[in-house]
């Protein structure tokens, strides 16, 4: 099914739900399926939907299209430096190419560069059915491994990012040379208080107000003791214990500032 407009493109997501697998830039599916995780019956592609595509700002904040791609905003998203940044450093060019804004928080893929990012941003995901739209944090957003709390007849059109503030910043560390994916990612943003958000290191981004209100080795330690790694081929539990402490002390030198 290859919808041409949004409103068709609801309507076959409300009449076939679950029964029919939603495809985006396809990236991530294509992986499950060359695997044998996944083995989709049918496909809703969103490939044709124009206003998926559309990338704007409004009201001081980007407007992302669910079908923007990653190296779109790379290129285009000036405003938002570190942004382009956490994108930019996914995979390569050609995987940018067409790997998409809505794809990457839809799949609620643990070991993506963008949701840490878009979550210590306060970006809002844009969930809309034939009932009505609503939107989402990137924390209400992703519930765990592949897990999200998009309803059936719902699709993630559009993702709502606030403006950057002019300390933020994204690390990422990788443990494995042959393989781009992060072994853990920091995204600190430091406006009217300190955000810190890692990703790559258990089922969801993990953040802690509670904890930013120190300096940086007290934060880094705060994460560090917090943070209930995962283990799995970029690193133990223990080591990925290890790396957290160290860049969120990095990450939140490169945004801190005393009082």
């Amino acid at each position: 099914m290859a919808p041409t407009s949004l409103e068709e493109a609801l309507s076959l997501r409300a009449e076939r739900g679950d029964e029919a697998t939603v495809l985006a830039g396809g990236t991530f599916l294509g992986i499950l399926m060359n695997q044998g995780f996944l083995s989709p019956s049918a496909f809703l592609s969103l490939g044709a939907v124009p206003e998926l595509r559309e990338m704007d700002v409004v009201d001081g904040e980007l407007w992302l299209g669910a079908m923007v791609t990653h190296r779109r905003v790379e290129r285009e998203a000036s405003d938002w430096p570190v942004l382009a940044r956490a994108f930019g450093l996914v995979a390569s060019p050609r995987v940018r190419n067409v790997a998409t804004v809505g794809g990457v928080l839809a799949d609620a893929d643990y070991a993506s560069d963008p949701p840490a990012m878009l979550a210590a941003l306060e970006a809002r995901a844009v969930l809309r059915s034939p009932r009505g739209e609503r939107e989402v944090t990137v924390g209400e957003l992703i519930l765990g491994y592949y897990e999200t709390c998009i309803e059936p007849d719902e699709l993630l059109v559009q993702v709502r990012v606030p403006a950057q503030p002019a300390r933020a910043t994204y690390r990422k560390f990788r443990s494995r040379s042959a393989e781009d994916r992060p072994c853990a990612a920091v995204a600190a943003v430091n406006g009217d208080r300190l955000r810190v958000v890692v990703g790559a290191v258990a089922e969801t981004p993990q953040e802690f107000p509670d904890l930013c209100d120190g300096g940086p080795e007290e934060v880094a330690a705060g994460y560090a003791e917090r943070i209930e790694p995962l283990s799995d081929s970029r690193g133990s539990a223990k080591y990925r214990r290890r790396v957290i402490a160290a860049e969120v002390k990095r990450a939140v030198e490169d945004v801190w500032t005393r009082a």
